[in-house]
């Protein structure tokens, strides 16, 4: 082993060689100091251009910032190797950058991404969180913070005891720090010009990124809060995902299409994971968001449902080969409508919001349908259906469409990808877009299952899913509509009589009212069975 000069022998200096015999990397530690004397002390500071050859390795212990940083350039200049002094008890992480001549005394903590510049001294209980950049000669003084994601200039210095939060530039729209964290966690904070929330989904929270370009401000990125009520492990969440839509990425290049267009592209964060967990953790992802693009919150236009419909077949389609065994079930029994229907039996036991006197024709309706719900799950448990890769939330606004052409581009709101029915794939998307009404039309004369948006719905759904589904799968279909509405409803109902504990609301009796559509629905289904039956065989070639 070689032998450590260290510059400066006083509080400071004598801490460093505490630090530096503890680590047992030298076998001889001495000092050059121009006023202390000692036995260890082998001369003035001006000596060091004669110290060479005895002591290879040297380090400057100034408290003074500036000193030291200009000390530890000298002692480069020279020649010397100047490591890093780190007590054994600091803790390092293995994704830190650690620079020349730094100090780092006892308990210290230097967490994930951090990079330290030369001659940096972080001093004893101190913590340096993850992905600051501490420029050259900084002190982080005795048992202060860091927070994530800071920058300290060359030769900055702080109390001790201080907290130091970020001073990165304000974004226009961001008040929240866990925002702004996952921004900067994906690369896009240093260039975003400002956020607004986006969308109007039930469970997420959504963001729309402008980026400032020349030709002015630009939508580039969407960034989404994982509602882990919901999605208890967002790992599993986003290892569904990006399986997924890297999988379509292939497919669709293979065959010449444009996979920045038809797929979503999701962003990993700087350091590489699928998702950033926040300081309170929640999970954020980021996806880049595709220009010219737009959702449709509600069929106007017959030829848009029937574009849905190939859509949603061609996604189904394109994922045949898809192993969907691999896949992590991430909201178990979503579409078990038997299990949806135990819920709501423990909800209406209950009843802790003595709700259950409000929708008594909601609660009959459910007891007249009770056998209704185990139809589907009963075929597949025998083996009768086929397990799927499904999209479990097959809405007409879960489809980008193409703003100048019309066309339907891509399927999006991945987060319920998993093992399931077409049927229930198929059956969502007809009680969402086959109503009149919005889900949670308060008057119910509004209401109607449109027969004809059925018809076009199931020919594009054929035309592009046909040659997957099996003969059962095909005679099974309206028992998919009709089966994922009154699923809804219940599911409606059981928040209801919870307490509005899951889905979103804006005003009292939403969710019942949300029950009521769905129901409504379902017994129109009921009375025009015998032609959706005939319009399934028409478009499946029976």
């Amino acid at each position: 082993m070689a032998n450590l000069l260290i510059l400066g022998a006083g509080g400071l200096g004598q801490m460093v060689g505490e630090v530096a015999r503890a680590t047992g990397n030298w076998d001889k530690v001495s000092y050059l100091d121009d006023a202390v004397r000692g036995h260890d002390v082998v001369g003035t500071l001006t000596d060091y251009t004669s110290k060479k050859e005895e002591y290879p390795e040297a380090v400057a212990a100034f408290g003074n910032n500036r000193l030291r940083l200009a000390w530890t350039n000298r002692l480069l200049e020279e020649g010397y190797t100047v490591p890093s002094v780190i007590h054994p008890t600091a803790i390092i992480s293995e994704s830190a950058s650690i620079g020349k001549g730094c100090l780092i005394l006892h308990g210290a903590i230097v967490n994930t991404n951090a990079k330290l510049g030369m001659a940096c001294l972080v001093n004893s209980g101190a913590l340096v969180d993850h992905n600051n950049i501490l420029e050259a000669g900084v002190h982080v003084n005795l048992h202060a913070t860091i927070r994530g994601w800071c920058h300290l200039e060359e030769c900055a210095r702080t109390e001790a005891g201080e907290v130091v939060y970020s001073t990165r530039r304000p974004i226009e729209g961001v008040d929240d720090r866990n925002l702004e964290d996952a921004l900067y966690a994906f690369k896009i904070g240093s260039t975003a010009s400002y956020v607004k929330p986006f969308g109007s989904g039930h469970i997420n929270d959504t963001y729309a990124v402008y980026i400032a370009t020349p030709e002015g401000d630009e939508l580039r990125y969407v960034i989404q809060r994982i509602n882990t009520s919901v999605f208890k492990k967002p790992w599993e969440v986003m290892e569904n995902i990006f399986g997924v839509t890297e999988y379509l990425r292939r497919r669709i290049i293979a065959r010449g299409g444009d996979p920045d267009r038809e797929v979503l592209n999701y962003i990993k964060t700087n350091t590489g994971e699928p998702y950033f967990e926040d300081s309170a953790g929640s999970a954020w992802r980021c996806a880049n968001y595709i220009p010219d693009s737009v959702c449709i919150e509600r069929v106007t236009d017959p030829m848009d449902f029937y574009s849905s419909g190939r859509s949603f077949g061609a996604f189904l389609r394109e994922l045949e080969e898809y192993p969907a065994e691999t896949l992590n079930e991430t909201i178990k029994d979503f579409h078990d409508t038997r299990v949806r229907l135990a819920a709501f039996d423990r909800a209406l036991e209950r009843d802790v919001k003595l709700r259950a006197e409000s929708c008594t024709e909601e609660l009959e309706f459910v007891r007249c349908h009770r056998e209704d719900c185990s139809v589907l799950m009963d075929l597949l448990d025998a083996g009768k259906l086929p397990l799927r890769v499904t999209h479990n939330d097959t809405k007409l606004n879960n489809i980008l469409f193409d703003k100048k052409s019309g066309g339907a581009l891509c399927v999006i709101d991945l987060d319920t990808i998993m093992p399931g029915l077409a049927l229930n794939d198929y059956g969502d998307s007809i009680r969402f877009g086959a109503s009149t009404a919005e889900e949670d039309e308060p008057d119910l004369t509004k209401v109607h299952f449109d027969l004809e948006l059925f018809e076009m719905y199931t020919r594009g759904y054929l035309e592009t899913a046909g040659a997957s589904l099996t003969p059962l799968e095909k005679e099974y279909l309206p028992w998919g509509a009709k089966l994922m509405t009154l699923e809804c409803g219940i599911r409606f109902l059981t928040d209801y009589l919870q307490g509005d504990t899951y889905f979103k609301v804006e005003r009292p009796n939403q969710n019942l009212d949300r029950c009521r559509t769905q129901f409504k629905l379902v017994a129109d289904m009921e009375r025009e069975w015998d032609k959706m039956v005939e319009i399934v065989k028409k478009y499946s070639g029976v």
